[in-house]
């Protein structure tokens, strides 16, 4: 029985090995590949002959890669904070307060995440037109400042926490808002550090909404920039290889510091009790 179950664990853990190197090998090539000077693209080699960082060079300074980057990090940055504030109040209000149709607010919310992003284009570009905000910051913001997922997210954790602390809080003299921010939230911090990771990944990758509402090379943000980049670049894979590696940096090291409050955000959102 014993030489069986290591048989077993051999092959799953060979299996699995086999699987991960599948998914690291287009990876691998895409960083080695952004060393290689041009000439050596044309090679059937997967190890760069004469190693240069001139094409991170031209990446960094002769485009718009640092303007593109720095769109990103805003945008993402504060529609993360946004998130975290409003969908944790919603959370908390529909997990903890009672007022009529609750329940009916409750369904209406988890009703929008059966409407498809590309439905919503064009209500938010008219939204958007009228309002001005065509090629500006807050154009790229307010699609994704309150999320239904992150009020669902919040809204299950926030029912998992015992009544009788929130009880205690307002026996003490809190305001409503002083139980949510001093006892509520520092419960739930789990779930708001898997939902700001969430939510600041899915605005870093975005593309369809800032393709349409930004109109100039200056409002581009990381994803829209790297992708008109390398219409303009042709054949040059050198930078756009180094142009994405750059660019994924930033989730590899929220996933790198970060593994651990996903895991355990989406794991206990599920228990009860």
């Amino acid at each position: 029985m014993r030489s069986r179950n290591r048989l077993g664990d051999f092959l799953v853990l060979l299996f699995l090995l086999l699987g991960s190197s599948l998914m690291v090998l287009p990876f691998l090539w895409m960083v080695l590949t952004s060393f290689k000077p041009f000439p050596e693209l044309f090679e059937l080699r997967f190890l760069p002959r004469e190693p240069t960082l001139e094409n991170y060079r031209v990446v960094l300074w002769e485009t718009g890669f640092l303007r593109w980057f720095g769109n990103s990090l805003l945008v993402a940055s504060l529609t993360t904070l946004s998130v975290l504030l409003f969908d944790s109040l919603a959370g908390y209000t529909l997990a903890r307060l009672r007022f009529p149709g609750k329940n009916l607010v409750f369904i209406l919310i988890l009703s929008t995440l059966m409407v498809p992003t590309e439905m919503l284009v064009i209500p938010w570009y008219v939204m958007s037109a009228e309002k001005g905000w065509i090629n500006t910051y807050w154009g790229l913001l307010f699609p994704g400042l309150i999320t239904a997922f992150g009020v669902f997210l919040m809204r299950q954790f926030f029912e998992t926490l015992p009544q009788d602390l929130f009880d205690a809080g307002r026996m003490d003299g809190l305001s409503e808002f002083g139980v949510f921010w001093r006892i509520g939230l520092p419960l739930v911090r789990p779930a708001l550090a898997a939902l700001g990771i969430f939510t600041f990944l899915g605005n870093w990758n975005a593309f369809l909404w800032p393709l349409i509402v930004v109109q100039t090379p200056e409002m581009r943000t990381l994803p829209v920039g790297i992708a008109l980049f390398s219409g303009e670049a042709g054949t040059a894979w050198n930078l756009i290889m180094a142009a994405s590696s750059l660019a994924v940096l930033p989730v590899l090291l929220v996933f790198f510091f970060f593994q651990r409050q996903i895991i355990e955000g989406v794991v206990l959102t599920g228990v009860k009790g």
